[in-house]
């Protein structure tokens, strides 16, 4: 085996001192990219941050998340079930009832997410005000290059 290698599979982290985060970034079967990319998913975020105020059945979660399909919903949900984040509790009632909660994984993920939230509120004029500077400079440059090809 070479040396700084992870003898787990999967794991691609730098195991050397100088820490290159494109070591794991750029590898589509890195598990920490494949983690981010499901915990960063939006629905994820949402859902990640209902559940944490109280247990959801999946209708409630459905009439609450805006623009969120079926299908999208009970993918969401089982990704984060198989990661452990939730927990779905099946009642053997007619019809059945299940109910989703976050796990003690989930609701230390939720602390993350909420610092997340909090920062974007805290930056968002900022934001704003960059994206508009950003879209006049797109404009200027558009509006240059058809000036320029026409007087070519």
């Amino acid at each position: 085996m070479e040396d700084g290698t992870s003898l787990s599979p999967g794991y691609c982290a730098d195991t050397g001192a100088d820490f290159d985060v494109l070591h794991w970034d750029t590898r589509e079967d890195c598990e920490v990219r494949q983690i981010l990319d499901r915990v960063a998913d939006k629905w994820s975020l949402l859902v990640i941050a209902l559940l944490d105020q109280r247990t959801l059945r999946f209708s409630e979660l459905r009439r609450t998340i805006d623009g969120v399909s079926q299908r999208m919903l009970t993918r969401t949900l089982r990704q984060l079930e198989r990661d452990g984040l939730v927990a779905r509790t099946v009642y053997p009632t007619v019809p059945p009832r299940v109910d989703y909660e976050l796990t003690p994984l989930g609701r230390s993920l939720h602390a993350t997410i909420k610092a997340l939230v909090t920062w974007t509120e805290e930056h968002q004029r900022e934001i704003a005000t960059a994206r508009t500077a950003y879209d006049v400079r797109s404009a200027e440059g558009a509006d240059l290059e058809r000036y320029g090809a026409a007087h070519v």
